[in-house]
């Protein structure tokens, strides 16, 4: 499973900034279409909110890959 690796001086990423950091969004736009449309999970859930924040240990799911935000 790959990583996203926060900032050090961050406590979370929002979904949005985290696709784009992962490499599945070329765009907030496209990342947004994307959240919007139900195609991202969060830790096996369905998320739809683009600003939803990330911490270490959460998971993300999109087209069939996984990605762990990690401290």
């Amino acid at each position: 499973m790959d990583t996203v690796k926060l900032r050090e001086t961050d406590d979370y990423i929002k979904l949005g900034q985290a696709l784009k950091k992962a490499g599945f969004e070329d765009s907030g736009v496209d990342a947004k279409y994307d959240i919007q449309e139900g195609n991202v999970k969060v830790n096996g859930e369905v998320e739809t909110r683009r600003g939803k924040k990330l911490v270490d240990g959460d998971i993300i799911e999109y087209q069939g890959k996984q990605v762990k935000i990690v401290k």
